[in-house]
């Protein structure tokens, strides 16, 4: 079954990036003149989703208004003869049908999948969180559909490799190998020690889900953080049926912390070839100014 629909968590209050979410979305906090989850929603749209589904939280509205259409600055960039921008907002504007829906408690992710439930109905979705940027000519989350689609529509969990001793920042998994990319899983541990770790593979932010899950999600008990968490969903549809865990290809940008926003911003401005040239310029003058050698 074609896979139309993706919820988009972003109900989080990003602390991490205070004072500037004091007053706005983190999600709209742009790397170098694009907010960050416009390169979430457009992954999705590019890998065939048709309707995006945010679970928000107060002070969020930005992020639905910036997917809706802005009548009088469209009116404006035309009376002004500002057809490029005119033509870009307007694409920002019909990239895709956006809805949301309120997590009134930060109860976890499996909490907010959860509150998703009436819009997804009984058909296969996917999860996109909107802190992991992935760049790849193939979206992350369409190589999850495909490997879904080879195994009958299962579950399937985008996973990376991560460094030994970070494996207690992510959700690990654990189960057979099928083949260099592909795992059948048996399991996944929230944030194991590094001497406890199944695998280094962790849980960095896509996942394909049928609507299974929310049978599950209604039933488990609280788990870490005191929360719901979709991890222990996962666990127990290990149980009953195939998931997948699926090795993805792309660059990973955790930009839910200030390092990784710097770590995309640079890359993106270095992949930009009309700002390229200025940034490396701009760059080297202030290492100079500070008296830094690299």
């Amino acid at each position: 079954m074609k896979i139309k629909k993706a919820i988009i968590p972003i109900a989080g209050k990003g602390t991490r990036f205070l004072p500037a979410t004091k007053e706005i979305a983190k999600e709209i906090i742009p790397i170098i003149n694009v907010p960050m989850i416009h390169y979430i929603v457009e992954e999705a749209c590019e890998a065939g989703i048709e309707q995006v589904i945010f679970v928000t939280a107060s002070g969020k509205f930005a992020v639905e208004d910036y997917f809706d259409r802005n009548q009088e600055l469209e009116a404006f960039l035309e009376r002004n003869n500002k057809h490029k921008e005119l033509e870009l907002i307007r694409k920002i504007g019909s990239m895709v049908d956006v809805t949301s829906v309120r997590q009134k408690e930060q109860l976890g992710l499996g909490h907010a999948v959860l509150c998703a439930k009436n819009m997804i109905g009984n058909e296969p979705f996917a999860v996109l969180l909107g802190d992991d940027i992935v760049v790849n000519q193939t979206p992350a989350i369409k190589q999850l559909m495909d490997v879904s689609l080879t195994h009958s529509g299962a579950t399937v969990i985008g996973v990376m490799e991560v460094p030994r001793n970070e494996t207690n920042k992510y959700g690990i998994v654990k189960g057979e190998v099928i083949n260099e990319k592909t795992l059948r899983m048996t399991g996944m541990v929230e944030k194991p020690k590094p001497e406890d770790a199944p695998t280094n593979l962790a849980t960095p932010g896509r996942y394909i889900l049928t609507p299974e899950i929310f049978s599950i999600l209604e039933k488990i008990p609280r788990g870490a953080g005191n929360e719901y968490q979709l991890t222990d969903a996962i666990n127990v549809l290990c149980q009953t049926r195939d998931v997948y865990a699926y090795r993805f290809e792309g660059d990973r940008y955790d930009t839910g912390n200030v390092h990784g926003y710097l770590d995309a911003t640079i890359d993106f401005a270095l992949r930009d070839p009309e700002v390229r040239e200025k940034f490396l310029a701009s760059l080297k003058q202030r290492l100079n100014k500070h008296g830094i050698s690299l």
